[in-house]
């Protein structure tokens, strides 16, 4: 077995793990770095078996709002970047920082073990093992599909929509989408544009946003303004979304059964473009399947040739035993980032919220490296975040009152979660990411070096 005790080992080199190495690299934290796939980008690369990706994907939040600390989004590149401008990005965040020569490609994780003494032993599936400090799982939320089971049998294609990839796959068929989340509207509407017929199955009401507001990204939009209360940033948005949207159960979608934030809304107004249109049809939950059609639960029928599933995944990490406690198939975490149950056992790619990621997925990084290095040079600070990460719970709901689904057992509003996290930064007297010399002016520190001694200047 190979002795690294004072290593930590990052599993993943998507978004999430890459963003912990350039962390652990700033901090001085020395990693081992595995990922199952031949190159970085995770679920972003559509050509690596099991990505969920599409080829008519975007990201959902706008490039101003998202992107890694001190490494903005191409200047050229349109407000929502696709798939593979994602990519690009991701990669090239990777060779800026020189973290692609440090990863081990074409490895899985076997296995995760815990030692008595706290440390972790982490088996290849070379069958070596390797023990270290702690385990990053960065390993993302989307690689293992949550399938319902349906009454009755259905004569014709059923699958999930990690599964699809082109909108040819629709040509010539009756297609049904089954879910309402982010990605099965951007399917339905590739359905709508070319299958023969094309339906959308949705169980509950949502609240449909347009990417922008008088031209400008939504998110950009609600950001520039002034910080408003909750009750009042409801009455404007809401008149704003009655404005822009009108109401959906013209089109046969089902009213909102929740207020405005309290589940991810749908950031999507093409889809009901193509409902106008008559291209794409509403349709409500399914109640069984009969054959070379679906009965749905208003006593309706379809006959269809294919029913794609978009109805989510499961964050199930198969190598980590049963060391995450779950709730709605979601790891329930300190912050939604350290186990409370096992040290130094964290995982900054499983997070629930209403806001873009990779930014998030930055504060992260930094809170586990900090730690980490807290407890590498001794300092009291770590015995003092360890006691947090067991008894402290913080509501970082933000007054919101998240839907009782699977999906958001684990919400948090992003704000809340931010200013929190942030708080941790200055009573540890760690600095933020944004904050950090060698982030804030894009140059990687020198291998070797320890850029560590900067306190976080008060808010």
């Amino acid at each position: 077995m190979t002795t690294t005790q004072q290593k930590i080992c990052i599993i993943g080199a998507g978004p999430a793990g890459l963003a912990m190495a350039r962390a652990c690299l700033v901090a001085g934290v020395p990693y081992d770095q595995f990922d199952a796939h031949s190159d970085v980008g995770g679920l972003w690369d559509i050509d690596q078996p099991g990505s969920p990706m599409y080829e008519s994907a975007h990201f959902i939040s706008s490039k101003t709002m998202s992107g890694f600390d001190g490494f903005p989004f191409p200047a050229d590149y349109p407000d929502y970047p696709s798939h593979r401008q994602i990519l690009t990005y991701i990669r090239a965040f990777a060779d800026h920082w020189s973290l692609r020569d440090r990863i081990r490609f074409s490895t899985r994780i076997a296995d995760i073990e815990k030692q008595d003494e706290g440390d972790w032993i982490v088996t290849l599936d070379s069958g070596e093992r390797r023990r270290y400090l702690g385990v990053v799982c960065a390993t993302g939320s989307n690689w293992h599909p949550r399938i319902p089971e349906f009454k009755g049998h259905f004569d014709g294609e059923i699958r999930h929509s990690g599964t699809y990839r082109s909108p040819d796959e629709f040509r010539g068929k009756r297609v049904m989408v089954v879910g309402a989340g982010n990605s099965g509207v951007d399917i339905a509407c590739d359905a709508a544009t070319n299958a023969d017929r094309a339906f959308l199955s949705v169980r509950r009401g949502y609240h449909f946003v347009p990417k922008h507001i008088m031209g400008t990204p939504t998110d950009v939009f609600a950001s520039s303004g002034p910080k408003l209360p909750l009750w009042l940033m409801r009455i404007v948005f809401g008149g704003l979304l009655k404005f822009y949207v009108g109401d959906v159960t013209r089109v046969g979608l089902p009213k909102p059964d929740h207020k405005l934030l309290e589940s991810h809304p749908i950031l999507n107004t093409q889809v009901l473009h193509h409902m106008h249109h008559g291209d794409l049809i509403a349709k409500p939950d399914i109640d069984r399947l009969d054959g070379n059609g679906v009965i749905f639960k208003d006593g309706t029928r379809e006959e269809l040739d294919m029913i794609l599933l978009a109805t989510g995944y499961t964050q199930v990490q198969p190598y980590a035993r049963d060391y995450f406690r779950y709730e709605g198939g979601r790891p329930n975490m300190y912050l939604q980032l350290f186990s409370r149950e096992h040290r130094n056992l964290t995982a900054p790619s499983f997070i629930e919220t209403n806001s873009g990621a990779f930014k998030l997925f930055d504060l992260m990084a930094f809170a586990i490296a900090n730690h980490i290095k807290d407890q590498i040079d001794g300092k009291p600070q770590a015995a003092q975040m360890a006691r947090m990460i067991r008894e402290d719970a913080p509501d970082l709901t933000g007054g919101i009152r998240f839907v009782a689904s699977d999906r958001h057992a684990s919400y948090f509003d992003s704000d809340s979660w931010q200013k929190y996290l942030k708080g941790i930064f200055r009573k540890m007297g760690w600095t933020l990411p944004d904050r950090h010399p060698a982030v804030t002016t894009n140059t990687p520190p020198k291998p070797g070096s320890n850029v560590t001694s900067f306190k976080i200047a008060a808010e």
